[in-house]
């Protein structure tokens, strides 16, 4: 008998928000439910899949940054910029605050209940300060597959009272210290990672091409981009 086929992954998109504080930088996460199938009681950045609504536009500008939307766009059929709302969507969702700034004029009418609410706070969601930094693939091996796209930004664009739909518990920012403690896994750390090398140094959206974390076996590995070596991820950020 045959192998059973590896299930294909579903798109996905997630949010790393930093901001810094007297204590230096802290990370917006939070702990899944415990009845969830995937990753129970495992802290995580605000995320999901891709739904068919994220294929329309919000009707506000969506300026992502060139290279951005280009690498995001590359390996996939669907435009950049569906990714990006979703990230935004999720986090909404999740978190229950609304990534964008004031002052941007909003559509006559909103699409989908997330960008009535950015309509209704009279802020527009910043596209264009979203950072592609890296995609994760689950194992071959595993009930639930998600190719996730992670995105960077600053979390001082985040506006609202933390809440969200409650499938994201013990909501909070963290310092780099209190995250170590709590047992993230792999793919975890070394978004967390990537995304505190790019934060310290201070990189702009589009700098740098988006890097892979996948699986070969049981046995994580990486790379900075298509052609590049594969390599370990490091442990720990």
């Amino acid at each position: 008998m045959s192998a059973a086929r590896p299930i294909r992954p579903l798109d996905a998109a997630g949010l790393v928000l930093i901001r810094e504080r007297g204590r230096g930088p802290e990370v917006l996460v939070g702990r899944r439910h415990s009845r969830v199938p995937f990753l129970p009681d495992i802290y995580v950045f605000p995320g999901g899949r891709v739904d068919s609504a994220d294929s329309a536009a919000s009707g506000f500008p969506e300026p992502l940054h060139r290279a951005v939307e280009t690498d995001l766009s590359a390996g996939s059929r669907r435009p950049g910029a569906t990714f990006a709302r979703t990230a935004i969507r999720e986090t909404f969702e999740e978190t229950g605050l609304l990534f964008g700034a004031e002052g941007s004029r909003a559509p006559a009418s909103p699409s989908a209940p997330i960008w009535q609410a950015f309509a209704g706070d009279g802020r527009a969601p910043a596209f264009g300060a979203l950072d592609f930094i890296c995609r994760a693939i689950t194992p071959t091996y595993s009930k639930r597959r998600y190719n996730t796209r992670f995105f960077l930004a600053d979390g001082d664009l985040a506006h609202g009272e933390l809440g969200g739909s409650g499938e994201l518990l013990d909501l909070g920012w963290r310092s780099l210290d209190e995250l170590r403690t709590l047992g993230l896994v792999d793919v975890t750390q070394f978004v967390m990672r990537e995304a505190l090398r790019r934060w310290t140094a201070g990189l702009k959206p589009g700098c740098e091409p988006s890097r892979l974390f996948c699986y070969k076996g049981e046995i994580a590995r990486c790379r900075n981009g298509p052609g590049s070596a594969w390599a370990v991820p490091e442990e720990g950020f």
